[in-house]
């Protein structure tokens, strides 16, 4: 048969399919409209739309032919309309059958049939002779059902054999593809057809057999049943008299008068452990999971395909075309799912909205949970409950505030690091386990408000204890020390704004037995006293002048401090050690003073370094929540999906940067990076060192304590490094870090100059105020030796003449050497200038080796020749040049360079250097009674 053929037989079978439509049209569907209103007349009017289209269609198919015959004898594949409209056909064909479906459902033709309008009944003779056409001996339900849908039917076979002809005319044309395509989607819209008109069937019998407590419900027009238990006989493990009912949209079980019923949505379906049965599913919903019983493997396979397919196209918001096929988008349901759910069940959840990602019927990834009450969570979940990072707001009872918990969870409690802001106005920086805060932490409440205070130390089941540092701020003074379920306990100290320190033994929040008083006027008193620093009983006080009083002491209001006992006025002056005792060092080892803030980094690396965890160990790059208060979700989003700037993966980068010609970079860029958990663990460590000594910490009793703590900082800092390197060796399966230790580089020398400059200020003032006498009886000297000029003072320090670079000095006509100043010697004056604009001690060295240089250069441009000056020699010139450069607390400056400085330069010319450095220093407080007699002879 050749296409003109094909091409004819499609137009005669078109002619025919139109006028049927014609005839249905003015039969049955324009005097059905006509009629009036009617039950569900509004789907016999969307019908009836659908209807026109199709036959619109179908007449734009017998133009296109008739056109094509009437323009050329020879039809071609391009002319057959159906061919290249066929995803046209099809749409419109889905659309009249779905309709279709909903009115056979809803029993549309049952009351279209009992239409009692005048008009309908004077169609009815026509309708009649209509019907007998069709050969229907039937009611007027029936035959509406078989007129409305057969003669559709009938015509999409017709097209079938037409294309299967077409087929075979077309050969291997080059429309042949286009044709096999038309072909297999008119195919499957056959068996589209015979589901849609399938389901309807034992929809329509379903509603009929169930009474209306259950229609009344359950009924809706999209609504299709795709499986009945007793047709495909499963129970449920929640009794064996239930019905299962499978929809297109739920799963509904019923059991005696009662029903509930499950979306789609949210339901997963898994084939179920062994030990619960042998043909059974598992169904996980929210709030609740049960089992499906089939009697055999068929039964169980059936319900399980039925199931995900339904529950997949529920997901996808469409039916498979057709309804039932093994080509739809995929084969399974996606296991996690975003959807929005209200929970009823009793428990914590109960009327709470959870808008999220699902697994298996519970929370599981990113979403928000709402209690009626205002409660808010947004972050991640785990199978139902908060794990990972999330943001818990509460609503305070009395006042229009929140608590704002901005934390890490597991299985629903807060762990690992936190930041919590009550609306109290308290806030908490710190480390949570099992929804109590464990580890260390601050607790702070604005100084804005009453009772402000600030505490930074351990907790333990959310209490203090163990070492911390209490800011008393109404009182003024400040507690260093052991503490025990939110009590002082144990050795302790306390510093006050006024400058007295007292260190004892405190036992339930009161200080017990006798302690050490350290009063702002060096006075030193060992014995008790009470809480406002009045002595009383046995004790010895040692005043500055060397005097003490030792004896019994009481306090009468009216009348002082009374005491008896014994007064030593011998006149020696205090011990030295008296005067600058230090505390602490004793009672709070270093070792254990923030070892839980170090563990956490430790732990972090044992753990592999996780990405997911490691905000929860080395969370300390903080920032302020009000933001969190006005939109917890867009924080909470920004910080998922958005690229974090300075973000780096540290044991990639860790070994990129692990020899030693780049490790000192790299380590400071780590420092610098508050993202980086070298940098986190820094401005930690940071945050407590400011916390004991800045402010009223500030006490020149406090200096070793905060000088072994820096170093002892620049160790644990390079222990943190190392582990982080020994993991990444691992990992790349070579011995990087064991290359590092044998190459003998001293890292914690190399970690302290980069990390002291977050120390510093606070560590220099401690050495200020530890050398404050020495500093001033030393700038004292410095003022009355810069009195002098050039001359007389390298006269007076007994500079050799020949080493006088007096060509230095330019004069004017009205100037004479011997009163010029500050102008000998002046390169390395300026040099040592420099001392105080750095912070590192090695380059404090390396300016003191370059003043040296420039006073070697200086005497070697005098001499004419090389010139390395001794002991002797040096001494006077340096402490000339120390007299120029009127460095102001040069001794606090020797001091810190000494404790801080490498311990490899011992014994080399640095450490000749700063001897040098240091006896000028002493000098110069000695020489000032020899140098005022020196003066004043030279001017008898």
């Amino acid at each position: 048969m050749s296409i003109a053929e094909v091409a004819t037989s499609l137009l005669r079978t078109e002619e025919t399919f139109s006028a049927y439509l014609a005839r249905i049209n003015n039969v049955i569907l324009q005097p059905l409209l006509q009629s009036g209103s009617f039950e569900n007349s509004d789907l016999f009017l969307l019908l009836n739309n659908h209807f026109q289209v199709l036959w619109g269609l179908t007449e734009e198919n017998c133009r296109t032919l008739k056109e094509a015959f009437s323009a050329s004898e020879s039809v071609s594949v391009q002319d057959v309309y159906l061919v290249w409209k066929a995803d046209l056909f099809l749409d419109r064909y889905i659309q009249y059958f779905s309709t279709f479906a909903t009115c056979a459902v809803l029993q549309g033709f049952e009351h279209a049939a009992k239409n009692k309008s005048e008009v309908w009944k004077s169609h009815k003779p026509a309708l009649q002779q209509f019907l007998a056409d069709f050969s229907l001996d039937a009611s007027i339900a029936v035959a509406l059902h078989t007129v409305l849908h057969k003669p559709f039917r009938d015509q999409l076979q017709q097209y079938s054999l037409i294309f299967s002809k077409l087929e075979g005319a077309a050969g291997q044309c080059p429309e042949s593809e286009a044709i096999a395509d038309a072909t297999q989607k008119f195919a499957k819209l056959l068996s589209f057809v015979s589901q849609v008109l399938d389901e309807a069937c034992l929809t329509r019998s379903l509603w009929k057999s169930l009474g209306h407590k259950f229609t009344d419900v359950l009924c809706i027009a999209e609504r299709r049943l795709l499986e009945d238990s007793r047709n495909l006989t499963v129970y449920a493990s929640t009794g064996r008299s239930d019905r299962v009912l499978l929809f297109n949209d739920i799963l509904v079980l019923i059991q005696g008068s009662n029903f509930r019923s499950l979306d789609l949505k949210l339901v997963w379906v898994d084939v179920a452990e062994r030990d619960v049965g042998k043909y059974a599913l598992r169904i996980a919903a929210p709030e609740e999971e049960f089992f499906l019983l089939a009697k055999d493997l068929k039964a169980r396979a059936v319900w399980q395909w039925k199931l995900n397919q339904a529950v997949r196209q529920a997901l996808n918001g469409k039916r498979d075309f057709p309804l039932w096929s093994r080509d739809g988008d995929g084969s399974d349901p996606p296991h996690c799912r975003h959807f929005s759910f209200t929970f009823r069940a009793e428990g914590r959840l109960k009327n709470a909205v959870y808008d999220g990602e699902w697994c298996l019927g519970r929370p599981h990834g990113k979403g928000t949970l709402t209690w009626p009450d205002g409660r808010n969570y947004v972050g991640d979940f785990k199978e139902g409950l908060a794990h990972g990072f999330g943001i818990y707001l509460v609503p305070c009872v009395s006042e229009d505030h929140y608590d704002c918990y901005k934390c890490h969870w597991q299985e629903g409690k807060m762990s690992g690091y936190g930041i919590c802001e009550y609306g109290n106005e308290t806030v908490y920086k710190g480390y949570f386990k099992d929804d109590m805060r464990q580890g260390f932490g601050i607790l702070e409440k604005a100084s804005s408000t009453k009772h402000s205070f600030k505490y930074t130390g351990h907790w333990e089941n959310d209490k203090r204890s163990g070492y911390g540092i209490w800011d008393d701020k109404e009182r003024a003074e400040r507690y260093i020390g052991m503490w025990h379920e939110d009590q002082r306990h144990g050795a302790g100290i306390v510093v006050t704004q006024s400058g007295a320190c007292y260190q004892g033994t405190f036992h339930s929040d009161t200080m017990v037995g006798s302690g050490t008083l350290l009063l702002e006027d060096d006075s030193v008193y060992e014995g008790n006293f009470t809480a406002d620093l009045t002595f009383v009983g046995k004790g010895k006080l040692t005043f500055p002048n060397g005097f003490t009083l030792e004896g019994t002491f009481s306090n009468r209001s009216s009348q002082g401090l009374h005491t008896q006992g014994i007064l030593n006025t011998s006149g020696e002056q205090q011990d030295e050690h008296m005067a600058k005792l230090q505390l602490g060092q004793k009672e709070f080892p270093v070792e254990m003073r923030w070892e839980g803030l170090l563990n956490q980094f430790l732990e972090y690396i044992r753990l592999g370094c996780q990405g997911d965890m490691e905000e929860a160990f080395t969370g300390f790059h903080v920032q302020t929540s009000k933001e969190l208060r006005k939109s917890q979700e867009y924080l909470f989003c920004q910080r998922e999906n958005e690229e974090v700037p300075g973000k780096v993966d540290v044991l990639e980068d860790i070994i990129a940067h692990q020899e030693e010609e780049t490790l000192q970079s790299y380590l400071e860029r780590a420092f610098q990076n508050s993202l980086h958990p070298l940098g986190k663990l820094l401005k930690a460590l940071t945050l407590a060192f400011q916390a004991t000594y800045s402010t009223i910490g500030a006490n020149k009793h406090l200096l070793n304590m905060a000088q072994e703590e820096v170093k002892h900082y620049a160790q644990k800092i390079w222990e943190v490094y190392l582990g982080f390197l020994h993991l990444a060796s691992e990992r790349k399966g070579q011995a990087y870090a064991e290359d590092l230790e044998n190459s003998g580089l001293n890292g914690p020398s190399a970690v302290l100059p980069l990390i002291l400059p977050s120390f510093y200020p606070d560590l220099f003032m401690l050495y200020m105020l530890y050398h404050e006498k020495e500093d001033d009886l030393y700038c004292q000297g410095i003022v009355d030796l810069s009195q002098e000029t050039d001359v007389k003072l390298l006269e007076f320090l007994d500079v050799r003449k020949h080493f006088w670079p007096l060509k230095d000095l330019t004069l004017t006509k009205h100037q004479r050497r011997s009163l010029v100043k500050d102008r000998c010697f002046l390169s390395a004056t300026d040099c040592l200038r420099n001392l105080i604009t750095t912070v590192d001690p090695q380059e404090k060295l390396d300016i003191l080796q370059k003043t040296y240089d420039e006073i070697a250069k200086t005497i070697s441009r005098l001499l004419g020749e090389e010139f390395n000056p001794s002991m002797d020699d040096l001494l006077p010139l340096l402490m000339y040049v120390v007299t120029r450069a009127r460095i102001q607390r040069l001794g606090a400056e020797l001091h810190l360079i000494r404790d801080l400085m490498d311990p490899t330069t011992s014994g080399g010319m640095y450490d000749f250097l700063l001897t040098a450095l240091e006896s000028c220093y002493a000098l110069i407080q000695k020489e000032i009674q020899y140098h005022q007699s020196w003066h004043a002879s030279q001017d008898s």
